[in-house]
């Protein structure tokens, strides 16, 4: 993933590439669910992408000076506090989040399991579900996610070095052991949203040890382009590609909670969630295909199918 070096033989790629995933225009050809994406992926006016670049960098910049003072605060004032700048990050770089389905409805330890697109993953899944991420070492030194990765207490892999894969499972277990909640990105690589990888098991042991509830998780955006971190792409490319977007949307959707105890063994866990990622993509783009077929409703079929004294269900965009 993303770096001039040679990867590690046993470790997770995706066949992305800059230049045919990473792009600001797509037409959407033979996908119901980008058609027409085209139309809407036109470049933000230069001064607007300065501003956010801008923006972006200083909300970053504050939250590191404030680390010191939030560092003394509760645990469930600070990961709210967190929570608020991460929205303000992901905001002044110019990219909207929506969410679907439940956040709060299980209780105590819970291991997040997301599909990998963009480096954006990161700061969007805490923006929704604050907790502590995994990622590989290379983040801790990056220039904007570094800092955003390192105050949310980031469990950091060497990717490059298997033998430490096992005392990253027992870091994540004792974290859900103590009640926490840890967001891991299982295809151990990004990929462009057109297609995805399979979920790697490793990180499934900790629920499996830990007696702790998967939920699953899918990040979309549109347009997908603009967004993609893939392949050899250098951040500084990506994070000018996000700004200069004429808007990005971030949709975060998640699944019923999977009870660890259910599955046999972490395989069997990790290919339960990847179905149930893979579900909530097909039940989006099925959703997206009707309303796309679903003729315009007229002035006068809204006035006269609005009943007195309730909201209208369509509101325009």
């Amino acid at each position: 993933m993303n770096g001039s070096t040679a990867p590690s033989p046993w470790l997770p790629t995706a066949p992305c590439t800059p230049g045919r995933c990473a792009a600001h225009t797509e037409d959407g050809a033979g996908d119901p669910f980008e058609r027409g994406a085209g139309a809407r992926a036109e470049r933000a006016a230069l001064p607007l992408a300065v501003a956010r670049l801008l923006a972006g960098t200083g909300t970053v910049l504050l939250g590191v000076l404030l680390a010191p003072i939030a560092g003394l605060l509760p645990v469930a004032a600070r990961l709210a506090l967190v929570r608020c700048w991460v929205r303000a990050v992901v905001r002044a770089f110019g990219v909207r989040v929506r969410h679907t389905g439940a956040t709060g409805a299980t209780p105590g330890p819970l291991l997040v399991v997301a599909n990998h697109v963009s480096w954006l993953d990161i700061p969007i899944v805490a923006a929704v579900l604050p907790g502590r991420m995994v990622a590989k070492t290379e983040v801790r030194s990056w220039p904007v996610l570094g800092p955003l990765a390192a105050l949310g207490g980031t469990v950091f892999v060497d990717r490059d070095r298997l033998k430490a894969l096992p005392g990253t499972v027992r870091d994540v277990t004792g974290a859900l052991s103590r009640g926490g909640r840890v967001i891991v990105f299982p295809e151990g690589s990004t990929w462009c949203g057109r297609a995805r990888g399979r979920f790697r098991p490793a990180a499934f042991q900790s629920a499996l040890d830990a007696g702790c509830a998967v939920l699953p998780l899918r990040i979309d955006y549109r347009p997908t382009g603009s967004a993609a971190y893939v392949g050899d792409d250098p951040l500084g490319a990506s994070l000018w590609r996000v700004v200069t977007a004429r808007r990005i949307v971030a949709t975060v959707r998640t699944a019923a909670p999977l009870p660890s105890g259910r599955y046999p063994d972490r395989r069997a866990l990790a290919a339960a969630a990847q179905q149930a990622v893979a579900h909530l993509d097909v039940v989006q783009r099925a959703v997206a295909k009707e309303s796309a077929n679903l003729p315009p409703l007229s002035v006068h079929q809204r006035d006269s199918s609005r009943p007195a004294a309730a909201s209208s269900s369509r509101t325009p965009s």
